[in-house]
């Protein structure tokens, strides 16, 4: 392949994930998106870190060595979340639910459903370095709620989405070890909307975009034939986020304008594994680690550097999020040489807990249950996988009153209630790999 060849690959790639790009509904830890792998959707992510598809990249991008010659995968995922609103107690209803009685109200689903895009493609030079590129949306979030209802004063319609290129290179050491280095470049636009007076019923809100930059680093192990261990560890990234605060209507003390803020992302730890049990299951298992606690608080900030004010109050956005943990189990079956199908298990622990939750993002900890599969089609080097997931997340209780300690208390007084929340996920992905081995074809497998 020429460099003029492999530059037109990587430019698709890239143009691909930005016409998919579309605002998402956050479904792992926090705001994050781990749908970026239609064959890893379909186990639930396990073992992902250790390989299976092109699209291990986005964990572990010295899996890619894997893949002799020129490889390139396509992913699109669609989510479809369900958060049912139920308030308990509230001062605004209390306050202007007489005046307007949609504020008497819950909200019967605020998720947005999303459409989540991922491209990878790998380049062997020689027997020893692999170049290659991932592109993805790996944070985003999408909340619609009504301008008035019970907790219209903590939740109104927001949104984040993200689109990171991480260029990477793989060496082979051997063949038990591979290691690799890449950089990410990170574009994030954000809206944050908030109430400022419940009758009438006005806004303020917050938009901005901008650019943060990491690395990742990855290192694949096989210590015997059979048994593949993959680490991979994605940077840190703090958004620089530039924008504006306007309002509906006149908010005495508040200072519209620019602004700017700083949103500290976790860094994140993967591992994986792949045992081969018998000739044709595989067992799979993996661990993340999302480092949450560095999100803190985040401060809108003015040109001046001053704090942008709302009403005389300084803006502080204080998420105050734990660490998050994601554990993962899971099989793969071979049918036949061309069609294997896989299943997994997750439990993920949610970085919110019960002291700093919100009903904007009523995140809690979840279970997560997948079947997948990937055929092999005639055509050569063409595979097909497609993944479903159901996420049942834990009953959520939100209590942001004066004695709950909840950081995001305002004057819009006590909020309390319960969400109920459920995910469906769909994957499917294309992979093209030239220079591929025609795909082998044998009855089924009965022994």
């Amino acid at each position: 392949m020429s460099v003029r060849h492999l530059k037109s690959v990587l430019l698709a790639c890239s143009g691909a994930a930005v016409l998919l790009v579309a605002a998402t509904a956050a479904n792992a830890g926090g705001f994050a998106l781990r749908e970026q792998s239609a064959a890893g959707q379909g186990s639930s992510f396990a073992g992902i870190a250790a390989g299976g598809a092109l699209s291990s990249m986005y964990w572990n991008a010295s899996t890619m060595t894997q893949y002799s010659g020129k490889a390139f995968e396509i992913d699109g995922t669609g989510i479809f979340p369900k958060a049912n609103h139920t308030p308990t107690t509230s001062t605004l209803a209390t306050a202007a639910g007489g005046f307007n009685p949609a504020y008497l109200n819950g909200v019967s689903n605020s998720g947005e459903p999303a459409a989540v895009p991922a491209t990878y493609s790998s380049w062997q030079i020689n027997d020893k370095l692999w170049l290659g590129m991932s592109v993805n949306s790996p944070f985003g979030l999408a909340v619609s709620f009504p301008p008035a209802w019970a907790g219209s004063g903590y939740a109104q319609s927001s949104s984040v989405k993200t689109l990171n290129a991480a260029p990477s290179v793989a060496y082979k050491v051997n063949d038990m070890l591979s290691l690799s280095v890449g950089v990410q470049v990170q574009w994030m636009t954000v809206t944050y909307g908030q109430l400022t007076g419940a009758v009438p019923n006005n806004s303020a809100v917050i938009g901005g975009s901008g650019y943060g930059y990491g690395f990742t680093l990855g290192a694949t192990f096989t210590p015997m034939p059979g048994t593949v261990i993959g680490i991979g560890y994605r940077s840190a990234i703090n958004q620089k986020i530039n924008g504006t605060l306007s309002t509906s209507s006149t908010v005495p003390a508040t200072t519209t304008g620019s602004i700017n803020t700083t949103l500290n992302l976790p860094d994140q730890l993967s591992l994986g594994l792949r045992q081969k049990l018998w000739d044709r299951w595989t067992l799979l298992a993996g661990f993340e680690f999302a480092n949450w606690a560095r999100i803190g608080t985040a401060s809108i900030m003015q040109g001046s550097g001053a704090a942008a004010t709302l009403g005389g109050a300084a803006i502080q956005l204080p998420f105050q999020y734990s660490n998050s943990y994601f554990y993962s189990l899971g099989f793969e079956y071979g049918v036949f040489d061309n069609l294997t199908l896989r299943t997994g298990i997750a439990f993920e622990k949610s970085p919110i807990t019960d002291g700093v939750r919100t009903p904007r993002l009523p995140d809690n900890d979840r279970m997560w249950y997948s079947v997948g599969a990937t055929y092999k089609a005639p055509f050569k080097g063409l595979t097909f996988d497609v993944g479903y997931s159901y996420i049942d997340v834990k009953n959520t209780p939100i209590n942001i009153s004066a004695t709950s300690g909840n950081p995001w208390l305002n004057t819009t007084g006590t909020y309390t209630g319960t969400v109920q929340s459920n995910i469906h996920i769909f994957s499917v992905a294309a992979r093209y790999q030239w220079d591929a081995v025609e795909p082998v074809r044998t009855a089924l497998y009965t022994k």
